[in-house]
């Protein structure tokens, strides 16, 4: 692995500290994505790009069968602090093959705003779809093709790369294209949508991060799909998406 696609190393710490608090995490993804989750007790889930381990202690706190996998060797070392023996967490590149994982060995994949960093996004999801029981789910987050297209600019149908410097000083690299294009990508990857949220902000918002709150409130941050793989789709391999 290219230490240069691990951005979290050495942010890691920080990172952890702001997610555990911030808007966009603890009073917007998280809530959004433990919603959809649902009644998690007894399910096997895979967390793929588990950071710091802030998803996976409340499904673990929840019932659920936990195994974690993160890129950041300093992310694993945190989600393993805080996890203990709770969940299973591995260092994966979600890139690479999950060599280690059976066929249909999880009930639900847990993509939280980490999908937009995978190089091929196809692959990825037909990987992790061999993984998946035939009535499980993947749940995706990442950032809404809209909020992308106005923090970027240009055409909201562009589909590239898009740098940003964040306030801790890490550089932030990800993939942005129109809803379509993600749409596209589920079907090439044997997926069919059940569900798609656009998050609206918990309440509990409006008391720590009113500002960011009053803006969330009017205009998409982030979005959210639930997606299965339909009866009698193709059992794709990583190497003919």
């Amino acid at each position: 692995m290219d230490p240069a696609d691990a951005p979290y190393d050495g942010f890691a710490d920080t990172f952890a500290r702001e997610a555990a608090v911030s808007p966009y995490n603890a009073h917007y993804d998280r809530p959004t994505v433990l919603g959809l989750l649902g009644d998690v007790n007894g399910l096997r889930i895979l967390d793929g790009g588990c950071g710091p381990g802030l998803y996976l202690s409340e499904l673990a706190a929840r019932g659920a069968d936990t195994v974690g996998i993160d890129q950041s060797a300093d992310m694993v070392r945190l989600a393993r602090e805080r996890l203990g023996s709770l969940a299973q967490i591995r260092q994966h590149d979600l890139d690479a093959p999950l060599t280690w994982a059976a066929d249909a060995s999880f009930d639900i994949v847990l993509l939280a705003l980490v999908l937009h960093y995978a190089h091929d996004r196809v692959r990825t999801l037909t990987e992790l779809t061999r993984v998946l029981r035939p009535d499980g789910r993947i749940i995706i987050s990442t950032s809404h093709p809209t909020a992308d297209w106005l923090a970027d600019g240009g055409s909201y149908f562009d589909a590239r790369h898009v740098e940003e410097s964040w306030s801790d000083g890490m550089t932030h690299r990800y993939w942005r294209q129109p809803l379509q294009a993600w749409f596209d990508e589920f079907t090439a990857a044997g997926l069919a949508v059940d569900r798609l949220v656009e998050h609206r902000p918990a309440h509990s918002m409006v008391r720590h991060h009113p500002t960011v709150y009053e803006k969330l409130a009017h205009q998409p941050g982030f979005i959210a799909f639930q997606l299965h793989k339909p009866p009698g789709a193709p059992d794709l391999r990583p190497d003919q998406s």
